[in-house]
């Protein structure tokens, strides 16, 4: 198959590849649960990006440079990605865990599924369209800590939704670059080995003396990195072998893998409307993947 040409994408997700995609949405949730524990989360995402930069630079040794024509994507990808972690660090400071996270990855599946269609002409099935329908509003309703909206948590509510608009936008573009890509591998290495760098050397040049300060930056910036490594590499595959909309449906089912931990480990209140929320969730899940 040439490098020019688009992987034949099935018309719907596997389930072992669906069963994959929600062990990879776990791994996400457990990463962002390290860097929301880390004081400083300009100096986690710098340790983060030091992981990523290094795994990255394996896999792509290791898969070889993608197709030329998937450069542009994997550039404008990587800015994306930074636009999205400023959003994932202006929001933890903002709100809770349990809110901001939810509401972020909560609001991408639609878009996904929209942007998908309008630039890929992928279709999908009216059961499959509306798991994803379900699985959105059970993930948007995790995120009200109190059930209803409160003044207050406006601020981390804007920049969530913001952040989730990031999210869509880097699922679609690097769904159309690796599967032009001619290797998973190598595309994925090399769009880690690009943003890898980025918090390093901003951290470098804002704050030298920190940059190896604490134990707990060090390794939980280190694990949060090799767990996102897989995480995203294991998306960015199903992407080759799914529609996009249903890969980022299921991979958002991190959210409710986000509310337990928030609650057993942060101790953030999870409460009935969370409950209700989740089981909303899970059927949109369910329906999903036996669309």
């Amino acid at each position: 198959m040439s490098h020019l040409s688009m992987t034949a994408v099935a018309t719907h997700i596997a389930p072992s590849m669906a069963i994959a995609v929600l062990f990879a949405g776990v791994l996400h949730a457990i990463w962002n649960l390290l860097a929301k524990m880390i004081e400083d989360r300009i100096m986690a995402f710098a340790v983060i990006g030091a992981a990523m930069a290094a795994g990255g630079a394996v896999m792509l040794g290791w898969g070889g440079m993608p197709a030329t024509n998937t450069l542009a994507l994997c550039a404008a990808s990587i800015t994306i990605h930074v636009i999205y972690q400023f959003g994932l660090i202006a929001s933890y400071r903002l709100g809770s865990f349990n809110q901001v996270y939810p509401l972020a990855r909560g609001s991408a599946p639609l878009l996904v599924a929209l942007a998908s269609f309008l630039l890929l002409g992928e279709k999908l099935t009216a059961l499959a369209l509306l798991g994803i329908v379900v699985l959105s509003l059970g993930l948007a309703g995790l995120a009200f800590s109190s059930g209803r909206l409160v003044a207050e948590e406006m601020p981390a509510i804007i920049v969530a939704l913001l952040t989730g608009c990031a999210i869509a936008s880097y699922t679609v573009l690097d769904g159309i670059a690796v599967r032009r890509s001619g290797s998973v591998l190598g595309y994925a290495g090399l769009l880690f080995l690009g943003l890898g760098p980025i918090f390093p050397i901003y951290a470098l040049f804002t704050r030298p003396r920190e940059l190896w300060g604490h134990k707990q930056t060090l390794y939980f910036g280190l694990g949060a990195g090799v767990i996102s490594l897989l995480a995203y590499g294991v998306v960015l595959f199903a992407q080759t072998r799914a529609p996009l909309a249903e890969v980022a449906a299921l991979r958002e089912s991190a959210i409710i893998s986000g509310a337990i931990l928030g609650t057993v480990v942060l101790n953030e209140r999870f409460g009935g409307p969370r409950v209700f929320s989740a089981v909303i969730a899970v059927t949109g899940i369910a329906i999903v993947a036996g669309a």
